[in-house]
């Protein structure tokens, strides 16, 4: 069955304000046809974001939202669950936003396993300030703030929310559409837990120029060569991974959320 999402879409405020090329609308269009491959209600659904270009998409939906600084959203969206916890909350992050100024938040959710889902678009820079180096800059990459080539080692994001505890971990590329919806739609019918969906994206506007991309086609192609299947590591051994791009689910556990544990304590000692 397919499915198109508008119903939770303000039609009004399109186009996005996203520049040209840029991959987070495709990001957005898996979100909202998984909310509708789930049958969620609109009232039932809390989209939070922080600062940054991901951080507009709550503009352009109709369920609740909530628009915080710089680095919170997920901690927000912690709070918003523990108020309410019979909703679905969407934390919907950048890498600088959830990565390299919110981290903290980011590791400590996942090993308390919020019972949340975190959609990270990663596109390996600041976007909207002007492309300066973040968490998950590559080593040596040129940016703004990294003229010369980026000095530091990135962060493997879902390898590190993995080892942080988080019961569901997932990478994917705007490459693939249909795997970002696939393990979107999966995170919401596991209802507990820490759910983080990390996408690869990218930005022609700033890191794309910087490092002599010619357009957004060039980078997703480049993209698309560069990506491997975790079962095929798995199935055929080990090989040189350097450059790599590893999609597929980290990991896929039945954990105790966050709130189930809470209220098991105090149950238990009423």
């Amino acid at each position: 069955m397919k499915y198109s999402g508008k119903k939770y879409v303000k039609e009004e405020l399109l186009p996005f304000f996203w520049c040209s090329g840029c991959g987070n609308g495709i990001i957005f269009a898996a979100l909202i046809r998984a909310m509708e491959e789930n049958n969620l209600e609109k009232k039932d659904i809390v989209a939070v974001t922080g600062i940054g270009c991901w951080g507009k998409a709550d503009d352009y939906l109709k369920t609740h939202a909530f628009h915080g600084t710089h680095g919170r959203a997920i901690a927000v969206a912690t709070g918003i669950k523990l108020a309410n916890p019979l909703l679905h909350i969407f934390a919907l992050v950048g890498d600088g936003d959830g990565a390299t100024i919110g981290g903290n938040h980011l590791i400590h959710a996942a090993r308390r396993n919020i019972d949340i889902i975190t959609i990270m678009s990663n596109n390996l820079n600041y976007g909207m300030t002007g492309g300066q180096y973040s968490g998950t800059t590559p080593f040596d990459s040129i940016t703004s703030t990294s003229r010369r080539g980026h000095a530091e080692d990135a962060f493997d994001i879902s390898n590190l929310v993995k080892s942080a505890g988080a019961g569901y971990v997932a990478r994917c590329t705007i490459d693939n559409p249909r795997m970002i919806q696939r393990f979107i739609s999966k995170a919401i019918k596991k209802e507990r837990g820490f759910r983080f969906i990390e996408v690869i994206n990218i930005c022609p506007t700033y890191f794309g120029r910087y490092n002599k991309f010619n357009n957004a086609v060039e980078m997703i192609k480049d993209i698309k060569e560069r990506t491997v299947n975790i079962k095929d590591i798995e199935r055929e051994g080990q090989e040189d991974l350097d450059g790599k791009i590893v999609v597929g689910e980290y990991i896929d556990k039945k954990v105790e959320g966050f709130l189930e544990r809470y209220w098991g304590k105090i149950r238990n000692n009423a």
